[in-house]
């Protein structure tokens, strides 16, 4: 036999693996049941020796999801084998939440009242009482009074909370900052923070404005200060509506 012959007489090898339909079915009745199987989906290759088929998995509590059996045949084979059976989740799969760490799972804002939050072991923010924080103004005060906390800020504690607040709702590049050219560090409402991050944050004493919230000294609104008052007439004048007055008209029929 030449090698046309018998390359005729060979099956193709794609048409084999896309045939293979009703066997993936029966793989599927096989390990699940029959009344776990949907629909048809198709097929695609996973390499020239290798397809897999997609059902629809009906199922409940698995609304989206597919199984995908996976066929493979050796080229010049006259059926396909069954390699896998598994449930995948499809392009609308209800899928749960991705898991999240423990320790990540507390963010801010998630604290209530009656809650207990005792900070990590070893946390960067915090140092012993005892150890220079590097603020002059507060390390030479704790060294006068003789007291201090069981725990202080850090270095890092700081700038990583600076760097927070300067990049949060009340830095100099949210939208209500953007809004004016005037800013918080010469405004009278701005009262400056003790201690080395009072050269760059405040406390906004403005209850119209960021009452009570920490500001960058870059932050601006515009109830500044220094805002002046509205020149002129104020708002232009317009005669008095009457809604009184109507247009009555018969309902269509």
């Amino acid at each position: 036999m030449d090698s046309v012959t018998e390359s005729a007489e060979r099956p193709d090898l794609e048409a084999v693996l896309l045939g293979a339909v009703d066997d993936a079915r029966a793989a599927i009745v096989e390990f699940s049941g029959e009344d776990t199987v949907g629909e048809y989906l198709g097929a695609s290759f996973e390499d020239p020796t290798a397809a897999t088929h997609r059902f629809l998995a009906d199922m409940p509590g698995y609304r989206g999801w597919q199984w995908a059996v996976v066929v493979a045949a050796w080229p010049g084979a006259d059926h396909a084998t069954i390699s896998e059976v598994v449930l995948v989740p499809g392009p609308t799969a209800l899928l749960a939440p991705k898991w999240v760490p423990w320790h990540d799972r507390v963010q801010p804002g998630d604290l209530g009242p009656g809650d207990l939050l005792a900070p990590p072991p070893d946390d960067p923010r915090l140092v012993p009482g005892y150890v220079a924080t590097g603020d002059p103004q507060i390390d030479d005060v704790a060294l006068e009074v003789g007291l201090g906390r069981r725990q202080v800020l850090s270095r890092w504690g700081r700038m990583d909370a600076a760097q927070r607040w300067h990049d949060g709702e009340y830095g100099p590049g949210s939208a209500m900052a953007r809004s004016t050219r005037r800013v918080c560090r010469d405004c009278g409402f701005y009262l400056p923070l003790a201690g080395a991050l009072g050269t760059t944050f405040g406390v906004c004493a403005n209850e119209f404005s960021a009452d009570g919230h920490v500001v960058d000294s870059e932050y601006g609104c515009g109830a500044h200060s220094d805002t002046p008052q509205p020149a002129g007439g104020g708002s232009p004048l317009y005669d008095p509506y009457d809604d009184g007055v109507l247009d009555l008209t018969e309902p269509a029929e």
